[in-house]
């Protein structure tokens, strides 16, 4: 929850514009600002303040308990201005709170924290565990000393300008280890414990049971990703309360895939009670990865609980990223920030080339020309494969005649796929022609580099008998130039020469231009590859010169037809 406090008029009309904005994740604390802010900071994970930041240093100071225990802490001039990280900016999460208020209220977010001062991931930020020296670590980092990366496990980190060998030393591992002397060790969860249980079982049993297996193993529990068990003991009270002490989730199996899992120690017992031969050590090899504690028992009398602990091989990340149609304010947040994210980007040159500076320092680019689709789709998924954070761009979304489609062909199980949606050329098109896509409506590429032309013809045949409005995708090209001429043909022998169309060229980018025409008036030869066409169906029309495709035909009656 996020505490809202102000003591002025400006500040609580800012106030309420936020928790307008977000009802589920505010709330506004009234009275005296003292207590406010006192109140607040003890029931809040974060706070937002629209005071002098010295108010807020005074208020907050005899609060304060730790890094890791204090609240994020946001203050907001009384102009409005700026939002400024005050306390717990990346712990906290106070550094993208004041982005998202700065971006809520047209606010500058203003952030002093070093590693984001200098568009470098900070450690703490990682969304992993961190021990160790980090502070040390994290500022030999900015001074640019050489900082080894020590992976002993695969994990798509983003990028960080480590080296080989170094006086400090960041190492991603599962083992129980102390940190070294400039040393910052971080805790991948690449750890799954199986666990089975008898009706009854204590929690405190189980959890005795997983910590002695993990630590006489050599492991750390910071690592445990989650615990699994079968589905009829998804309610078993001391397995539940053991992973929510644990703070991982609780994976739950059907006794039929259980019993598929290949375990080197079956028993009669889980059989004869859940269908199982094998529960923790079956649960624990569901995904796969190296068993490195056998199913145990406790040491209670008569034992209630077994686990058993496996090491899930890391699995890479690939993004598939629309960039939208080119203009910087339609790329999307999301977009922005997995891009931030990838230590590995793959795109065509121009493409690469359109982001650069929304890059971290260090993140490896992987660029080549046009026709090279395929080849950049595996090189991406292979790049993943090796445990690497990947972005893949595309331009507008990725799904639609670009990137995710042969990288998805490409891509198996062993790496996580994510899917960043973006603005398409056809959306930005028809918000610049007016709302030609009101009702349903296709997209079809002329192009038949991939596509014969005889499925191309047959599907704007389909569309133009079912009277659907229609944008064409790769319209016209130097060596293809009858295509569009032959398919405006035929949506001519269903629809009348006064159908409204819409021609766009580079739509959102600086040298944008846009036309609304005719079916019968528009002239093919001024349309190429940068071009996006939309075709009306019978019930489009020009309204104040925009082309409107009403949601309903009997939208079109009661306006009796009008042009």
């Amino acid at each position: 929850m996020i505490g809202l406090i102000s003591a002025t008029a400006a500040g609580a009309a800012a106030r309420d514009r936020l928790a307008a904005a977000w009802p589920d994740r505010t709330r506004v604390y009234e009275g005296p600002v003292g207590d406010a802010v006192r109140t607040a900071f003890a029931q809040c994970e974060q706070l937002v303040c629209f005071l002098a930041t010295g108010a807020v240093v005074r208020l907050v100071a005899p609060l304060l308990s730790g890094k890791t225990e204090d609240p994020g802490v946001v203050c907001v001039d009384e102009g409005g201005r700026f939002a400024v990280s005050l306390l717990g900016g990346h712990a906290g999460g106070a550094n993208e709170l004041a982005r998202e208020v700065g971006d809520l209220l047209g606010a500058e977010p203003v952030v002093t924290t070093a590693t984001d001062a200098v568009d470098l991931a900070g450690l703490d930020t990682l969304g992993l565990p961190v021990e160790g020296d980090v502070a040390g670590v994290s500022r030999a980092l900015l001074d640019g000393e050489a900082v080894a990366l020590r992976a002993e496990v695969a994990w798509p980190l983003p990028p960080l300008p480590v080296t080989d060998e170094g006086p400090y030393t960041i190492r991603l591992t599962d083992r129980l280890v102390k940190a070294a002397e400039r040393e910052a060790v971080l805790r991948p969860p690449t750890l799954v414990v199986g666990v089975g249980a008898s009706k009854g079982a204590p929690v405190e049993e189980v959890l005795g049971l997983v910590g002695d297996a993990l630590r006489e193993a050599g492991l750390s529990v910071a690592s445990v990703a989650e615990l699994a068990t079968v589905d009829a003991k998804a309610e078993e009270a001391g397995i539940v309360e053991a992973a929510r002490r644990l703070g991982v989730p609780l994976v739950t199996y059907s006794a039929e895939d259980l019993a598929g899992v290949d375990v080197p120690n079956p028993s009669d017992a889980p059989l004869a009670a859940v269908g199982t031969p094998s529960v923790a050590e079956a649960a624990a090899l569901v995904g796969g990865g190296e068993l490195l504690v056998p199913k145990r028992k406790s040491a209670a009398s008569p034992a209630m609980a077994t686990c058993a602990v496996v090491r899930r091989p890391g699995r890479g990340r690939l993004a598939v990223v629309g960039l939208g149609p080119g203009a910087r304010d339609l790329l999307t947040p999301r977009a922005k920030a997995e891009l931030r994210r990838a230590s590995v980007l793959v795109g065509l040159d121009q493409y690469v080339d359109q982001i650069r500076d929304l890059l971290r320092p260090g993140t490896r680019t992987l660029e080549s020309g046009l026709g090279a689709e395929e080849e950049r789709a595996r090189t991406a998924v292979e790049e993943a494969r090796k445990g690497q954070a990947v972005a893949l761009i595309g331009s507008g979304d990725a799904g639609v005649y670009a990137m995710a489609s042969p990288a998805l062909a490409e891509a198996s199980d062993d790496i996580d796929v994510v899917g960043v949606p973006g603005v398409t050329a056809a959306l930005a098109a028809g918000a610049i022609l007016g709302a030609p896509l009101g009702h349903d409506h296709v997209s079809i590429s002329l192009s038949d580099l991939h596509t014969p032309w005889e499925v191309i013809e047959r599907r704007v045949r389909a569309a133009a008998e079912a009277d659907i409005v229609v944008t064409f995708y790769n319209p016209r090209s130097r060596g293809r130039d009858w295509q569009l001429p032959k398919a405006l043909g035929i949506l001519a022998e269903h629809r009348t020469p006064r159908t409204p169309v819409g021609v766009v060229r580079n739509a959102s980018r600086p040298d944008e231009s846009s036309r609304l025409t005719t079916l019968g008036a528009l002239d093919p030869a001024a349309v190429d590859m940068m071009t996006v066409v939309t075709v009306g169906n019978t019930a489009t029309r020009d309204i104040a010169g925009r082309m409107v495709t009403p949601r309903g035909y009997r939208w079109q009656a009661a306006q009796g037809g009008a042009e």
